[in-house]
Order: structure tokens, then C-alpha cells, then sequence
């Protein structure tokens, strides 16, 4: 009886632990930033050429204006994805302030 209790316990902990277990794979690629021009769509936006990126696709100057609060709540949401920052393509990053 103790012997099919310790295999019972031993079979939930084994199925409890296993999504902890899981996890992205790595990443193909060390950065994608997003070819706004192209049409195809697969995984985020289709990566521009290596060679033609620029450090303005890795920044975006409007987070630390204020903006127009004037509303009934009283408050402005600045929002930050891959429209804005290019760079940010492929990581499922998004920002708001």
C-alpha cells in the first residue's frame, strides 16, 4: 500500500513539475528589426536587411514628453510597439506610459 502511494505521489509531482520544465526555444536570429514597407507577416514583420539598419530603428523620443491630460480621467497612455521602435520586432515587447 505505501509502495502505490509513493508511485501516485511520485506520477503528480512528475506531471506538476513538467510545464515548469518548459520554455522558449532560443532565438534564430540576434535581432529582426520590422520592414515596415513588406507585405508578408510571419512571426511579427518581416526583417529588414542587417546591413541597412539604423540606430533610430532602436529609439523613440516621445516617452518623456507630457502629454495632453485634459479628459475625464485625466490621464494619457503613450504606447510603445513595434510600429514606433522597429527594434522591438519579434521580442513581444511593448511599452506605455
Amino acid at each position: 500500500m505505501a509502495a502505490s502511494y509513493i508511485l501516485l505521489l511520485s506520477a503528480l509531482l512528475a506531471l506538476a513539475a513538467s510545464p515548469a520544465m518548459a520554455g522558449d526555444p532560443g532565438a534564430l536570429q540576434d535581432f529582426c528589426v520590422a520592414n515596415n514597407a513588406s507585405d508578408v507577416f510571419v512571426n511579427g514583420l518581416a526583417c529588414k536587411d542587417p546591413k541597412l539598419v539604423k540606430v533610430e530603428d532602436f529609439f523613440f523620443s516621445g516617452l518623456d514628453k507630457p502629454r495632453n491630460t485634459t479628459n475625464k480621467v485625466g490621464s494619457n497612455v503613450t504606447l510603445v510597439n513595434v510600429n514606433r521602435i522597429p527594434g522591438l520586432n519579434t521580442l513581444g515587447i511593448s511599452m506605455a506610459r
